[in-house]
This record gives C-alpha cells, structure tokens and sequence, in this order.
C-alpha cells in the first residue's frame, strides 16, 4: 500500500512539473494541490489499514468501510477547501493531476 502512495506523490510531482512548464507558477501548485488531494487522504487510509492490521483482534471489514468513507469524503472537503481558498486556482491542472494521481497505480499493473 505504501508503494501505491510513493507512486501517487511521484506522478503528482510529474504532473506538478508539466502544468508548471506549460502553464506557470499558477498552474504548477495548482497541479500539486489537485494531486495532494488525492494522496494525503490515501496515504491517511493506508496508515489507518497498517495500524488496524497490526494489532490482533481488530481486522474486520467495518475497519475498511468506515476508512474508506472518511478518505472519500477528505477528498471532497481538500477539494473543496483549494476550490475556496486558492484564489489563483487553474481548475484544469488541478483536476487532471487529481485524476492522474488517482490513476497512477496502474503504472503497478503493468510494472510485472
């Protein structure tokens, strides 16, 4: 799962630096934003699923739904709170290293 979340914060910083070459300042932190959004909440989950594994007694599938609807709805409150707050906000650098650090683990897939 750390992998996953490794590989997610490193295609944030590509798609960071891409949006930044060809659309500046604005849109490179846009572009990180959007991608932060998507790992903080994952890299959150994954810490939580790690914890819960960890000590004896405690893995059951409710761990795993109420994890899962908290990272969903940290996703939408981060979204929602750069939306708000980063005035200078470039809405397509932002959504697409959203969805391509969303999509990153596919890169696993074909890894093999």
């Amino acid at each position: 799962m750390l992998r996953v979340v490794l590989l997610q914060l490193m295609a944030t910083v590509a798609a960071g630096l891409v949006a930044g070459l060809l659309g500046g300042m604005h849109a490179l932190i846009s572009a990180l934003l959007g991608g932060l959004c998507c790992v903080v909440p994952n890299g959150l989950f994954a810490m939580r699923l790690f914890i819960s594994a960890r000590k004896p007694g405690t893995v059951n599938p409710m761990t795993f739904f109420i994890g899962e609807f908290i990272k969903i709805a940290l996703t939408i409150a981060l979204l929602g709170a750069v939306a708000w707050l980063y005035r200078d906000l470039n809405w397509l650098a932002m959504i697409a290293a959203f969805i391509v650090a969303l999509k990153s683990y596919i890169i696993l897939l074909f890894r093999h």
